[in-house]
């Protein structure tokens, strides 16, 4: 292999939210407590924090798209009243007397994933990223994306930077390798090239292979956390209905305060879209790393201009296809 190409191979993913827990192409497990030799690295600042009853929100990462930061968000009362700040709200978020406070955004999840199943058959959207890799906050991605739910198919091209490399994935003909090339320069001139999703070339430096990329695994995800979640108290939830991208959406904060093994995250944020009713927001903080410091980003995922089912065929994810890759 060329060291052209083995540069290439080293660099073409950057794409997916949430794998499972026990995904060991993860240097450090995902919203765990960084270890003790780790570097405090901060999320970028970019807007007025979203204040907390008793902690202060992170500085929206760059990666949010235009998140209003002038919101705050309300605890539901025990029982079936909306309380003030979700008037605006289409959907139906409730505590009933002595549930886990987890247990509205677990009816609201499983809503969203029977929309997708039932009635998303693809989509294309614009993901804007930022992840931790290695200790550090990677600057925010954006990227073209296209999504078909079956078979499952993936189509990237980078917007910033890396502008114009592509990213092919088809589970229908090829299910363990995807197909890249580069975007400018001399290393476009490598050609395509094919490689294991799950390889060490394809994953270094990468959180997540292209196989967990899209809304309806970032739903899935987010419900097998919250379902595990349950088993524990410590946890506080609070909703707002905010702007994101000047779409309004229903925010979905959720806290534990106190560092335990069996969490995963510090504060986590969900943003379900109310024309589409999906989540297309998230993003998720560890602990302070000192007393004093703020949450420390761990990824954020948005999906803005979305169009649901908009006609994807066999041709959008043909590595042949003359459209693409050219």
């Amino acid at each position: 292999m060329t060291p052209a190409a083995r540069y290439l191979l080293t660099a073409v993913l950057a794409m997916a939210p949430l794998a499972p827990a026990a995904a060991q192409q993860i240097t450090q497990p995902v919203y765990r407590v960084p270890a003790q030799q780790a570097a405090p690295a901060q999320a970028p600042p970019a807007q007025a924090p979203v204040q907390l009853a008793q902690a202060a929100m992170p500085a929206a990462p760059a990666s949010s798209p235009r998140v209003d930061p002038h919101v705050t968000p309300v605890s539901l009362p025990a029982g079936a009243t909306r309380p003030e700040g979700l008037e605006g709200s289409p959907f139906d978020i409730y505590e009933l007397p002595g549930e886990h406070p987890l247990m509205p955004c677990i009816r609201l999840a499983e809503q969203g994933l029977a929309e997708i199943n039932n009635n998303i058959r693809g989509y294309s959207a614009t993901l804007t990223k930022q992840e931790r890799i290695d200790g550090k906050v990677t600057p925010a991605q954006r990227i073209a994306l296209k999504v078909r739910h079956d078979p499952f198919s993936v189509y990237v091209k980078f917007v910033q930077p890396f502008a114009g490399r592509e990213v092919l994935y088809n589970s229908a003909t090829n299910k363990h390798k995807l197909v890249a090339l580069e975007g400018s320069g001399w290393k476009r001139k490598i050609g395509k090239v094919w490689l294991p999703v799950d390889g060490r070339m394809a994953l270094d430096g990468q959180r997540y292979p292209i196989t967990l990329t899209g809304m309806k695994y970032l739903t899935e995800e987010l419900l097998r956390i919250a379902k595990e979640d349950v088993k524990y108290g410590e946890c506080e939830t609070k909703y707002a209905v905010v702007p994101v991208d000047g779409r309004p959406c229903t925010m979905i904060q959720v806290q534990h305060p106190v560092p335990r093994k069996n969490f995963r995250f510090y504060i986590a944020r969900i943003f379900v879209d109310h024309e589409h009713r999906i989540p297309t927001g998230y993003d998720a903080y560890s602990w302070p790393m000192n007393q004093g410091d703020g949450p420390q980003l761990e990824e954020s995922y948005f999906h803005t201009d979305v169009v649901l089912n908009p006609g994807l065929t066999d041709a959008d994810f043909d590595a042949e296809n003359p459209n693409l890759f050219n």
